[in-house]
């Protein structure tokens, strides 16, 4: 890997985990920062699963949990993606790398500036491509899904999830009380419409669809009422649970594209 690559994506989610997972096989050295307590729904396609369990692969790519960020160019010449428990990214600030991508999905920007790296990459929205980055990918469902945007901002947050199989609002869980979440039932499940999938403190939290729980925060995670922490598909595949998404992948070619095209402009300056 050409280490003058560094590339650091703040966040470890499903989104983000595409993002890295495709930059890493292109051959460029990445590291990922994250939460102590990530509650990220699609535990099994995302590289925050090893802030838990100390490794994690997904299709192919290993990402393993560092210490410290002196232990991740030792970890990337292994072939491996080092995460950090890192939520301001101070690593930054250590390892200087040539590009970031903030994939923390925020819905807003928690901090990101033009000065972060050489290139900065913002992916949906809070973020303005010239402002605070240098470039923003379109994470919204549709037809821009994916498109590098090198003036301006990317569609705002609509507050709303995706239809998938008919269904929106519907398909997702949702924490009925704040507390100790403790699920039921697994990733990779059928559940029916009304089945409870998990407890908050003995709270229920029924899903509102039949068909096959794609995700489901940890088990023992503090969660506030109303906080998403599981995933129902109507029409999703069990590989599905296991693979990274259409989504995903369309947002980890932006990207690639955006990247490569500053990369590109900026060589040629």
């Amino acid at each position: 890997m050409n280490i003058r690559f560094l590339t650091l994506v703040k966040g470890g989610g499903d989104l983000a985990t595409g993002v890295a997972h495709r930059l890493f096989r292109c051959g460029f050295p990445v590291v990922c920062t994250e939460l102590a307590q990530p509650t990220v729904v699609r535990r099994t396609v995302a590289f925050a699963e090893a802030v838990f369990a100390g490794e994690v692969t997904v299709e192919g790519v290993t990402a393993r949990r560092v210490a410290s960020y002196r232990e991740v160019r030792p970890t990337l010449a292994g072939g491996v993606v080092p995460v950090l428990v890192d939520p301001q990214a101070r690593a930054l600030r250590q390892l200087r790398p040539r590009v970031m991508v903030d994939a923390i999905m925020a819905k807003r920007n928690t901090g990101t500036t033009l000065a972060d790296a050489t290139i900065v990459v913002g992916m949906g929205p809070g973020f303005q491509a010239g402002v605070d980055c240098h470039a923003v990918v379109e994470t919204l469902r549709g037809h821009n899904l994916g498109r590098v945007i090198l003036n301006g901002a990317a569609a705002p947050n609509t507050g709303t999830p995706a239809v998938r199989s008919g269904f929106g609002e519907e398909r997702v869980l949702r924490a009925s009380a704040a507390g100790v979440i403790q699920p039921v039932r697994h990733i990779g499940d059928r559940v029916e419409k009304g089945e409870v999938v998990a407890r908050v403190d003995g709270a229920e939290v029924k899903a509102g669809v039949a068909g096959l729980l794609r995700g489901m925060i940890k088990d023992g995670l503090v969660v506030r009422a109303g906080l998403k922490v599981g995933d129902v598909d109507p029409g999703a595949a069990p590989e599905a649970c296991y693979t990274i998404s259409d989504r995903a992948l369309a947002v980890a070619g932006g990207v690639l594209e955006a990247i490569m095209y500053l990369v590109h402009r900026q060589e040629a300056t």
